[in-house]
């Protein structure tokens, strides 16, 4: 199964790139394992919300996931924050 066209250890990867980069953005210390769950859900997420609003996702491939997760990676930190005050 494909997961928006990269395949599951592509998507392992590139969450994890994207979940460091939300984290090196956002300025949270994170470690790997949460970059990664973090890069993954961002892009579930940020693909769900995009489908809710009826907003085209960024495309299909390596680079839209890496938008896509970085995006949603942010936003996942972001909510992480209001809640934790």
């Amino acid at each position: 199964m494909d997961v928006n066209g990269v395949g599951w250890i592509g998507a392992i990867i590139i969450g994890g790139l994207a979940g460091w980069l939300a984290e090196m953005v956002m300025k949270s210390n994170t470690g790997i394992f949460m970059n990664i769950i973090l890069g993954i859900v961002g892009a579930v997420v940020l693909n769900a919300i995009l489908q809710a609003l009826n907003f085209q996702s960024f495309g299909v491939g390596w680079f839209a996931y890496l938008i896509t997760g970085f995006i949603g990676a942010c936003l996942l930190i972001f909510v992480g924050r209001l809640v934790r005050r």
